[in-house]
């Protein structure tokens, strides 16, 4: 990019390049040149472990050359759009057009405008059957494309779950195609990869009634691809360490993958099942590696839930130890307001008592049940009353509204839980001083989850919910958020559904929406004229669905099957919940003979 065009941009620091950790290849030494695309600013993707991961992996190997571009704010784009300038890779600046294969990640669906902004942007048709032999191959993967049909018509091949071991295999297919339909024919017969090109939807009476295959030997359903174990496959010891700041500026170390709790609204602990650790060993020479190439403050433990590793406190003990005089922080996601979690903390936190943030979800118990939140009533006041004690006076509390089932009452019982702590605070210090946050999010009821059948609560309904919580929480003690009900529809919309939506998603986008997740940005009026072009009953779309229903993403299985999210279905209606399944099966379907058999968590129970 030329000097004079980062002077007339907000942050230059975003297109630059250049920085630790990131590698340079000669293109004539590589035989394939991919670029990971993230859909979002530059801040947001480098926060991401997955782009460091993947780009650390790919990387490894001397015939692969991957680098990054991110989708420019609109400042670039104008530049972009007036021809001033071509939307191009970070590493060495090439026109995007010009790589082999442009691999977008799908972190959330309302990124999906800003996948064709980029490609418009780079001079690259937005349907792959307008793509000729010499432009990029386009592929995509994350958790969103456990429903890849909205996005289809837009992506030549969708990587279903663990990527590590796909892409490579990928990478080496490609190496050797005579063309991109043999590379295609070949690539579907790998676990994990869909190419839309090769199944069909069908329709009766305008309904969708399941899937169609048009090349014999692409497999159905898609079987997500699964990494057995973490402990032989490649972990980054060295990130990119930016030069401006992003969104978490820290160094990640993943420390196990999946999850056991069992939530019945969480996508991620459904879909990346089974647990798979990475060994205490392995987890401090990552940590410390990145914390010594990067100059990190900061090292993260990341998981879907973190105390849940089988040696975490072991983990906690000796990082501590060995960063102690350094004055490095360490931070675990998705901490749990119980008294393990405290004895956790103390070693994590040390003298300091920042903000530390909980999720009890549900402002009852009753409703914690419903969405089998393990959490009980007495744990998050045994715990806060724990917590003041030793001087924290900051907490971010994360709620959602719209849940199956929520009546007023189990409202209520937010606010009366947030008032019911700072009652605690006063009595157990004696002072006046906590300062609580209460967040809450709108309830999407994601595909394989027990609640993917489920209606989205109306939006009015919900925003009733949080004008009252609004109000009741208007004390200088009290800090009240809420995300937005039109962009939780469109999520919701973009999420279930089906081929048919890929029109509305590429109409709003010739009609002004990008970075839809962004409250600057999103348009809703836009979206309502996409989804009135093309006929789309947004009632319908955000409505409920019957339990023997095709459902556009069963092309996909996940290993976790249909009859178990069925039952856990009707145990939500009837508040009964389902315990960790660590050393205790419930037959999700994981360890079947299908996906392997390697549910550790029934082999090695705790």
């Amino acid at each position: 990019m030329r000097d004079s065009t980062l002077k007339r941009v907000r942050k230059p620091a975003r297109y630059i390049g250049g920085e630790v950790g990131s590698i340079v290849k000669d293109r004539k030494d590589v035989r394939v040149h991919m670029a990971f695309a993230f859909p979002d600013l530059y801040e947001v993707g480098m926060s991401h472990l997955g782009l460091h991961l993947l780009y650390s992996l790919i990387n490894s190997h001397e015939a692969f050359f991957c680098e990054r571009v991110f989708a420019p704010d609109k400042d670039l784009e104008e530049i972009i759009r007036n021809e001033e300038e071509e939307l191009s890779t970070l590493e060495t600046s090439t026109p995007l057009r010009n790589v082999d294969i442009i691999g977008f990640t799908l972190q959330y669906e309302l990124s999906y405008t800003n996948i064709l902004n980029m490609l418009d942007m780079a001079g690259i048709p937005l349907r792959s059957q307008h793509r000729t032999e010499e432009m990029p191959l386009i592929i995509a993967g994350g958790p969103c494309a456990f429903n890849p049909e909205p996005i289809a018509p837009f992506i030549d091949l969708f990587v279903v779950g663990d990527g590590e071991e796909v892409i490579v295999e990928l990478l080496k297919l490609y190496e050797g195609r005579e063309s991109k339909a043999d590379f295609l024919r070949k690539a579907c017969q790998i676990r994990g990869v869909y190419v839309p090109a090769f199944y069909e939807e069908k329709y009766e009476e305008g309904e969708f009634v399941g899937h169609g295959v048009l090349y014999d030997p692409a497999p159905y359903p898609v079987q997500k691809a699964l990494v057995k174990s973490l402990e032989s496959h490649h972990h980054p010891l060295r990130h990119i360490v930016p030069f401006m700041d992003v969104v978490h500026d820290r160094a990640f170390t993943e420390i196990f993958r999946g999850c056991t709790q069992g939530c019945r609204f969480c996508q991620a602990g459904m879909i990346y099942r089974p647990v798979r650790e990475r060994s205490k060993e392995q987890v401090l020479e990552s940590a410390l590696r990145l914390l010594d190439e990067g100059g990190y403050e900061e090292v993260a433990l990341t998981s879907l839930s973190s105390l849940d590793h089988s040696e975490i406190r072991e983990i906690v003990e000796e990082l501590h130890e060995s960063v102690k005089d350094r004055k490095i922080r360490m931070s675990l996601p998705s901490l749990r307001l119980d008294s393990f979690s405290l004895d956790v903390l103390r070693l994590v936190s040390g003298a300091k008592r920042s903000s530390l943030t909980f999720a009890p979800e549900a402002g009852t118990q009753r409703m914690r049940d419903v969405i089998n939140k393990n959490v009980e009533e007495d744990d998050i006041f045994s715990s806060a009353k724990a917590l003041f004690e030793e001087g924290w006076n900051k907490l971010k509390l994360y709620f959602m509204l719209g849940l199956p089932t929520e009546t007023f009452e189990d409202v209520k019982g937010i606010e009366e839980t947030a008032k019911r702590l700072r009652a605690l605070y006063r009595e157990t210090t004696g002072k006046d001083r906590l300062q609580l946050n209460i967040s809450t999010s709108y309830l999407i009821p994601k595909p394989f989850t027990p609640f993917q059948w489920m209606a989205m609560t109306p939006r009015d309904v919900v925003e009733q919910r949080q004008h009252y919580l609004s109000k009741a929480l208007r004390a200088k003690q009290f800090s009240y958020s809420y995300h937005e009900g039109t962009s939780s529809n469109l999520e919701a919309v973009l999420a279930r559904g089906s081929r048919k939506i890929s029109d509305v998603i590429e109409t709003a986008f010739r009609l002004g929406a990008t970075f839809d997740g962004w409250n600057d940005y999103f348009r809703w009026e836009i979206w309502l004229q996409a989804f009135k072009k093309w006929d789309i009953d947004l009632e319908k779309e955000l409505g409920e669905r019957s339990l023997d229903e095709s459902l556009p993403w069963e092309i996909i299985d996940p290993g976790v099957t249909k009859n178990y999210l069925q039952r856990e279905y009707f145990k939500a209606l009837e508040e009964e919940t389902t315990p960790d399944c660590r050393g205790l099966c419930h037959g999700c379907g994981i360890n079947s003979q299908r996906t392997g058999g390697i549910c550790f968590g029934v082999q090695n129970p705790l």
